[in-house]
């Protein structure tokens, strides 16, 4: 098991969202369950999720409850193969044309937009 210091050295992602109903911004660690708390300001946010990240781990090393470590993108290569109709095709050819961008882009930015549609 490794120590504190150095699961607080580990880049572990936080999500930041913003509290309409309350007010302030809620802040978790994705990879450390249960691991949130808040603030009336971004930078309060943050610093306070930074001493939960640090309680949050003290205990689970009391307790001997495993720790994950944070999700890495070097698992992913940002290439995947895709198969998809003629027709789809030919469409995603002739709009990323008149954009004047490649499709390949043209598709990374179609996928974005879907992925911020659906992430909230």
């Amino acid at each position: 098991m490794k120590t504190l210091n150095e699961y607080m050295a580990m880049s572990y992602r936080m999500e930041i969202v913003e509290d309409k109903d309350e007010g302030g911004f809620v802040v978790s660690y994705p990879d450390l369950p249960g691991c949130i708390t808040c603030g009336e300001t971004i930078e309060h946010a943050v610093a306070n999720a930074l001493d939960a990240k640090k309680t949050w781990i003290e205990a689970a090393i009391e307790e001997g409850i495993e720790i994950h470590e944070p999700n890495s993108l070097e698992s992913y290569s940002g290439q995947f193969k895709l198969r998809l109709p003629r027709s789809l095709h030919r469409a995603l050819a002739e709009h990323s044309q008149k954009e004047g961008v490649s499709m390949n882009q043209y598709c990374v930015y179609l996928l974005a937009k879907n992925d911020v549609m659906y992430s909230k």
